[in-house]
């Protein structure tokens, strides 16, 4: 089953991630298929970008958003 999931980026102590499609059974830092957004806690207000394209084709083929995921594609008008 393929997964939406956050990839962790950034220097220590200061995360950033990017959202990307993976199988549900890789690692957090493993393999993944495609990028489709970034999320950054750090800014304030934190910034969410997503190609909502990329993003829609993949939920219609069938992968599923982790929850952290689905609220960020909620926040940013995608789903």
């Amino acid at each position: 089953m393929l997964k939406i999931k956050l990839r962790r980026m950034g220097a220590p102590k200061r995360p950033s991630y990017r959202m990307v499609v993976a199988d549900s059974k890789t690692s957090r830092g493993g393999a993944f298929l495609e990028i489709v957004g970034q999320y950054d806690p750090m800014t304030n207000p934190e910034t969410i970008k997503v190609e909502a394209d990329k993003a829609k084709s993949w939920i219609a083929k069938g992968a599923q958003p982790t929850e952290t995921v689905s609220r960020l594609l909620k926040k940013a008008g995608v789903l």
